[in-house]
């Protein structure tokens, strides 16, 4: 009822904000339905709108009056004319019984015409403690968003905090003006279902909803308030001018650039007030009726008003108390020319002076903000660690801001050749005629400063032929530059992935690349101490010859000695995120094990790791592949060339290795040494391919040798040996 009411509150400050604002409508026509005002350029009759998309229908069949967007069920709870719109959306739910059985559940498409929604006065949520959500569409611009809500006791849950304990957020991209929303659980809420039945998503106003734990229980509200975004026609302001006749900004008004998809708006300049589409819309504000800052005589004109002092004062009357100041007659009167040429000497030499002095200035403060920069970077730090080294010494530079620059053309747009959450990545050429990609990373937290440091310390002494190469970096700018090796057969996710290169990888090479991947994860975790954190397959670069090369170590994180786990803020890629650290924030090595098992079943499907094309369920490609194999239908979600090319033996034992390190618990999770011991003994076994034993046998053939795997076995390589063993003995039957 609470959440109830202030949805009310909601429409009734729509209403009065519409009424504040004179939002007038075209003379003859309907100005209002119910409490709600109605501006032009809307209206409810041909005549009374500007456009077709501002059509509005006044259902008077109700008490109030509804209304409604013409020729669809979406509601108008209030215009602004600022360029915002009020409707309603509704909430989707999934709900179960105390034994996992489904109760109810549904999902929400919702196309808002011309209308998008606003990027800034909306947020989506996500409600529960066993939930993920999604929002995303198809139509158009294609994008897609979710979040995850995960906890084991409502004790955990903290009111008005969404940041994944109980309730999860996302914000809205730009220019969407459609949304398929749907929301799922893990364990079917069997593990929470005493306080939390059901999960909820929906997209809220966020001024309008604050998260409490009692909506755990029960979230009553099948509709929550929405702002949408509003603009005239397709044209920018410069291509509207042009024709006088349709341009929709009129007398005593400004157009500007609609941000969050085609059209314009206009407003009434400062000093006018009303509505900015109507002839004669936009009316002089009287300040000297209203709150002025006059000390003097307050004279209104246009726009604007001025103040004057009394006779016999001088100043600004504006300013109070001392603005007006009595007026002193002087006792000598000076020549107008001769105080006129000594101010323009004067000035002429002050100028003169001030040039001499900025550009001396102007070079000290250049270089005085590089020494700055070199020093809030941890500059003075790094050129101790490194030449406590003799490795690094030799190997990594620290380069100038100068030198990369012109290696990038000035950091040209054409030169990008990637771009994520946590930098970009540019093309460069040394002087040495050298290829090189430099990575731009966003601003460094200035506490995590000797950390970042001591990374790029440990990351330059890596000499592992499956990491990528750290040649030095810049730290005279205000964010750090990083130098790598430039790798030039792009990511792993393009030749899986990425239109053309479906299918374009053998299996004799992938199981090669998971190899290589899990020994430079190994060599990271056993000798440097580095937790990768944001492993996933657009960060494995492939040189020519198809050799991995573990890349992107923006969110790395160093486990000081002594200790097993770090605790921080949950940072990494939705889908290849270990579930278990996303609840806790315990980073440990197993979350890169987790990350590695989601690229394991990548190489086995070729499917993307999050797909609307399959069931609700099974979106994310860790829980298809975990239901599949415990429905027996491993088989049939493998890639084409995979069936035909993959080593039986090898296919069903990478699958056991794949479903060792998607464990939900950390601790019943492989090492990455384990995996590549398991990983690289199965590149030595030979045999029949699927599609041949499959032929011979006639039945699928992962059931039966997942049936031995043995979660408490301490060496991944007896799996494989029995794992072998039986399939020589299946093959002679």
């Amino acid at each position: 009822m609470a959440l109830h009411r202030i949805f009310v509150l909601i429409e009734l400050v729509w209403a009065v904000g519409s009424a504040v604002a004179t939002a007038q409508a075209l003379p003859g026509c309907e100005d209002h339905c119910g409490n709600i005002h109605i501006p032009y350029p809307f209206g409810t009759r041909e005549g009374c709108y500007i456009q077709e998309q501002f059509h509005v229908t006044c259902d008077h069949n109700y008490n109030p009056p509804k209304l409604n967007l013409t020729g669809s069920y979406i509601p108008v709870t209030g215009i602004d004319l600022s360029g915002q719109l009020g409707t309603l959306s509704h909430t989707v739910s999934d709900c179960y019984n105390e034994d996992g059985s489904r109760v109810s559940g549904n999902n929400s498409w919702i196309w808002f015409s011309k209308f998008p929604i606003s990027y800034t006065r909306n947020k989506f949520i996500g409600i529960g403690c066993d939930t993920y959500a999604l929002v995303q569409d198809y139509e158009g611009e294609k994008y897609g968003r979710g979040c995850i809500s995960l906890c084991d006791s409502i004790d955990n849950v903290i009111n008005g905090s969404c940041s994944g304990i109980g309730c999860c957020q996302r914000t809205i991209p730009k220019g969407v003006t459609s949304v398929d929303i749907s929301v799922g659980s893990y364990d079917n809420h069997t593990e929470v279902w005493g306080f939390n039945p059901c999960s909820y998503a929906f997209i809220v106003e966020e001024a309008t909803y604050n998260f409490s734990s009692i909506h755990l229980s029960d979230f009553p509200q099948r509709s929550v308030p929405v702002v949408l975004d509003w603009a005239i026609g397709y044209e920018t302001c410069d291509q509207a001018r042009k024709n006088l006749t349709t341009f929709a900004c009129k007398d005593h008004s400004r157009c500007y650039e609609f941000d969050n998809g085609p059209g314009y708006r206009c407003n009434c300049y400062e000093g006018y007030e009303g509505n900015p589409y109507l002839e004669n819309g936009c009316q002089d504000i009287d300040e000297c009726k209203i709150s002025n800052s006059c000390n003097g005589t307050c004279r209104n004109i246009p726009g604007s008003y001025y103040c004057s002092c009394s006779e016999g004062y001088k100043g600004d009357g504006r300013i109070d108390g001392t603005g007006c100041s009595l007026i002193n007659v002087p006792n000598k009167k000076f020549s107008f020319i001769n105080i006129a040429l000594g101010i323009s000497v004067g000035l002429t030499v002050i100028l003169l002076l001030i040039a001499f002095i900025l550009v001396g200035v102007q070079k000290r403060n250049i270089t005085k903000v590089r020494e700055d920069f070199f020093r809030k970077n941890g500059g003075i730090m790094l050129q101790n660690l490194l030449s406590r080294s003799e490795n690094s010494v030799q190997t990594t530079k620290i380069f100038r801001e100068e030198e990369l620059k012109k290696a990038t053309n000035n950091f040209n747009d054409m030169l990008v050749v990637g771009e994520g959450g946590f930098g970009t990545v540019y093309k460069g050429t040394l002087a040495d005629n050298k290829i090189v990609a430099i990575k731009k990373s966003k601003l460094v937290d200035p506490s995590q400063i000797e950390q970042f440091v001591t990374e790029v310390k440990i990351l330059s002494q890596i000499k592992h032929p499956n990491v990528v190469k750290l040649l030095g970096c810049c730290l005279e700018t205000p964010v750090p530059l990083l130098v790598y090796e430039f790798i030039t057969n792009k990511t792993l996710f393009h030749h899986l992935h990425d239109e053309g290169r479906v299918s374009s990888i053998p299996w004799e090479l992938r199981l090669r690349i998971a190899t290589e991947t899990a020994d430079a994860l190994a060599h990271m975790h056993s000798t440097t101490q580095i937790i990768h954190r944001d492993i996933k397959s657009a960060n494995i670069l492939l040189n020519d010859d198809y050799t991995a090369k573990v890349s992107d170590f923006g969110i790395s994180k160093l486990v000081p000695s002594g200790k097993t786990h770090l605790t921080t803020l949950v940072q990494g890629t939705y889908g290849y995120i270990d579930p278990e650290y996303f609840e806790s924030g315990n980073l440990t090595e197993k979350s890169d094990v987790y990350s590695f098992g989601v690229i394991l079943v990548e190489l086995l499907t070729g499917q993307q790791v999050l797909s609307s094309e399959r069931t609700e369920k099974n979106r994310s490609l860790a829980r298809y592949f975990t239901s599949s194999l415990e429905e027996d239908c491993f088989f049939h979600i493998l890639e084409d060339r995979v069936k035909r090319e993959g080593n039986a033996k090898q296919l069903n034992g990478v699958a056991e290795i794949a479903k060792k390190c998607l464990k939900m618990k950390g601790r019943k999770r492989p090492t990455m040494e384990e995996v590549k011991q398991e990983l690289e003994a199965l590149s030595e076994l030979e045999g029949h391919t699927l599609v041949e034993i499959q032929i011979e046998e006639r039945e699928p053939l992962l059931s039966k040798p997942l049936a031995y795997y043995d979660d408490t076995a301490s060496s991944g390589l007896d799996s494989i040996r029995n794992l072998a063993a039986f399939q020589v003995d299946s093959g002679g039957r």
